[in-house]
């Protein structure tokens, strides 16, 4: 996956002149690099790369620099969620790097179809170590294999390449089930406002 950059020389104020220009101000660092180096590219041309790749998939910076970099960091606009600037760090084809893997669930579970539970992911996020070239693009779950309320599915029991170490801890819980008659309670308490008391 490859993405064109040029060199960057706008700093400061400057920037927001490179993004009414449909451009976006980047930059690399990375314990290969001597120096930070400052980067610009298409808005556009980043949004469709970040859609494929994002956090834990290498891309080629091509242009300006010739380098093998992951996403590291994004800032956002905190009103309208438009990409402000972006991170990217070095990486070596050789040399193993720790990322965030996405957990995504795929599937419908036994206890959904019978409308006896809900399956819940409480913790959407992975941190794993491979070589770049390795690593995933995200870690895919099966709740086919839940059949009862009971059932929890560890990050030990994740499924991933014999080249992925997984970092975190085993026994942290990655899908569990909450019964559906204790949910309905739940927002059935939410939803009964409290007496108020008379006055005195």
């Amino acid at each position: 996956m490859k993405l064109t950059v040029q060199v960057r020389t706008a700093t400061g104020k400057k920037v927001k002149n490179l993004r009414k220009e449909g451009q976006l101000p980047a930059i690399v660092y990375g314990k290969s690099l001597e120096n930070p180096v400052l980067l610009t590219c298409v808005k556009n041309d980043f949004i469709r790369v970040y859609r494929e790749a994002g956090f834990s998939t290498p891309i080629e910076l091509t242009g300006a620099i010739e380098q093998l970099v992951l996403l590291q960091d994004m800032q956002l606009d905190p009103v309208s969620d438009e990409v402000l600037t972006i991170d990217f760090l070095a990486v070596n084809r050789n040399e193993k790097v720790s990322a965030s893997v996405p957990v995504v669930l795929v599937g419908e579970s036994k206890v959904e179809k019978l409308n006896e539970g809900k399956v819940q992911l409480v913790k959407d996020i992975v941190e794993v170590e491979a070589f770049p070239q390795d690593l995933p693009h995200n870690i895919e779950i099966d709740v086919a294999t839940i059949e009862s309320i009971n059932d929890v599915i560890f990050v030990k029991d994740l499924k991933v390449s014999s080249k992925v170490k997984v970092l975190d801890d085993g026994d942290q819980p990655v899908v569990t089930v909450v019964e559906l008659a204790d949910e309905e309670e739940a927002s059935d308490e939410a939803a009964t406002p409290e007496a108020t008391p008379a006055a005195a």
